[in-house]
């Protein structure tokens, strides 16, 4: 549904037709919304899928009444009722009719009137809609928002990291970077510094109906969680890995369009020098020119995708292409990722519905809704979820929606759905991805702090990041223990009688401070 169409849907309207950029190649057969429903239904239970849309598309037709009243409308108007545009505005044709009921056959056709204007409404005109957003290409500073700073306009210097912090600690001063670390700004600062990890923040927000996901990578260097020590392994990424800060990426504020291609370019840019690229957004559109940036340098379909969303953004209506509704479509459909390298986790809500299962099962993606963990428990879909992220040992990508987990743990974000993970949930599952398989590639997105009056959103959004990264460092120290967890801080050794005989108490000393003397009068 267009922006301007009244009674539109919501931000994740269920998606309809064809994109025009998609018209070229083969289409896919589009049942009506009833027979998809009902297809869905039959794949849960087995039934033979031609049977249930031959039944389907027998089954509707207009009851004696309805029939009866419209005998004397155009036989436009008449089919129009049974087409998948009308049933469309309804759940099911019963609930259609039931619009329809008690009114006299001139309410009728006027209902119907309204029904055709608003599909008329909705549709492209040409010489009255605009197919482009007009740009003044002629302008001097037509690029100036992504145009690099020449290094002769730097001192010279060696290229590598640079400390910026003048203490030797860096901890609570100096300038605040992504977990503490020195700051990178060329391909030969990341090459010149064996850098493993490249952090670099993506404040873009036009991709979403609403804006404050461009301040995640400000808020997520402010506060901490970023770097140091994992207690759960025991782990300290920023000891074992070289990460580095690697700024932001520039961002078109008035275009997500012109921005998502200088984010692939430079996505691409990091992960040619052989750092792993972390990108802190900024909404979900990301996720699209992030995957296809890898794509450019490892191939496309030879990595897989864990996608962590309330929401399964495989949107593929609406005017624009690229939304945060809808990356994980266009990366399937332009084939970046195939369908059956797709894990989707922890979705829940009201979108998609039946047709959104459906093109998932039709492409192969394995997805892990809320619903399946009621059903399980979540030990038991974490595990399967991780045991089918290590099929076939291919390289992965982590893109992690904050809205997947509950709004007690993520206040700050655009489209938060109750019911989520807790933050006890997401962490191991997060650490083990990122130990227990090759990770090209990690993002976190939707992070908008203002909408937090607190500090936990970008805090545990830190955490959630230090998990991976604990991930990273433990597959590049060669632990290959599923589900590793650290000895001494998983068991106090106590009642072992081996750490019985290695007690070493400390020896008392003196106090560091005197008690004060009694008072005269109690002498």
């Amino acid at each position: 549904m267009t922006w301007s169409t009244l009674r539109a849907g919501g931000k994740h309207g269920e998606p309809r037709g064809t994109l025009a950029k998609d018209k070229d190649k083969p289409p896919m057969t589009k049942l009506p919304a009833r027979t998809a429903t009902a297809l869905f239904a039959a794949l849960l239970l087995g039934v033979g899928t031609a049977a249930v849309i031959a039944a389907e598309q027998e089954k509707v037709a207009l009851p004696a009444w309805l029939a009866e009243k419209t005998a004397s409308l155009p036989a436009a108007k008449r089919d129009f009722l049974l087409s998948d545009a009308a049933q469309g505005m309804a759940a099911r044709p019963e609930l259609l009719w039931k619009r329809l009921d008690g009114k006299t056959a001139a309410q009728i056709e006027a209902y119907i009137d309204g029904m055709m204007a608003v599909i008329e409404s909705k549709k492209y005109k040409p010489g009255i809609d605009l197919a482009f957003i007009p740009l003044d290409t002629n302008d001097e500073d037509f690029n100036e928002w992504k145009t690099l700073r020449p290094q002769a306009w730097n001192p010279a210097r060696e290229p590598g990291p640079i400390n910026v912090s003048r203490y030797i600690t860096g901890r609570n001063n100096g300038i605040k970077t992504f977990a503490g670390a020195p700051l990178a700004f060329t391909p030969e600062d990341l090459i010149a510094g064996k850098v493993d990890v490249a952090i670099v923040g993506a404040p873009l927000d036009m991709g979403s109906g609403f804006r404050g996901a461009k301040d995640g990578p400000a808020y997520m260097r402010m506060t901490g969680g970023g770097g140091g020590n994992d207690m759960y392994t025991m782990v300290n990424p920023s000891a074992e890995l070289n990460i580095v800060d690697y700024g932001d990426i520039a961002v078109d504020n008035m275009s997500t369009e012109r921005t998502m291609g200088h984010v692939r370019e430079m996505v691409a840019q990091i992960a040619r020098t052989g750092a792993i690229p972390f990108i802190v957004g900024g909404d979900h559109s990301l996720e699209y020119s992030d995957i296809a940036g890898l794509a450019d340098v490892h191939g496309k379909g030879s990595f897989g995708v864990v996608h962590f969303d309330s929401h399964y953004d495989a949107g593929k209506g609406g005017e624009h292409f690229i939304t945060h509704g809808a990356p994980v479509y266009r990366a399937v459909k332009e084939g970046h990722v195939l369908g059956k390298n797709y894990i989707q986790v922890g979705l829940r809500g009201g979108w998609p519905g039946p047709e959104g299962f459906e093109w998932m099962r039709a492409n192969g993606v394995r997805y892990h809704a809320m619903p399946e963990v009621e059903k399980s428990g979540w030990p038991a879909v974490m595990e399967r979820a991780l045991k089918e992220a290590r099929e076939g040992g291919k390289k992965l990508y982590i893109s992690f929606d904050v809205d997947v987990l509950d709004p007690a743990f993520i206040g700050g974000t655009g489209t938060p759905v109750p019911g989520g993970l807790t933050m006890r949930e997401a962490l191991p599952i997060v650490r083990r991805l990122c130990a227990e398989n090759e990770i090209i590639g990690f993002e976190i997105v939707e992070v908008a702090p203002r909408l937090d009056n607190s500090y936990r959103t970008p805090l545990n959004a830190n955490y959630i990041m230090h998990a991976c990264l604990t991930g990273v460092a433990m597959y590049k120290k060669g632990i290959k223990q599923i589900g590793y967890l650290a000895e001494e801080t998983t068991e106090h050794g106590a009642d072992d009688p081996m750490v019985k005989k290695a007690l070493k108490p400390e020896k008392p000393v003196a106090d560091i401070t005197r008690a004060p003397p009694e008072p005269k009068e109690r002498r």
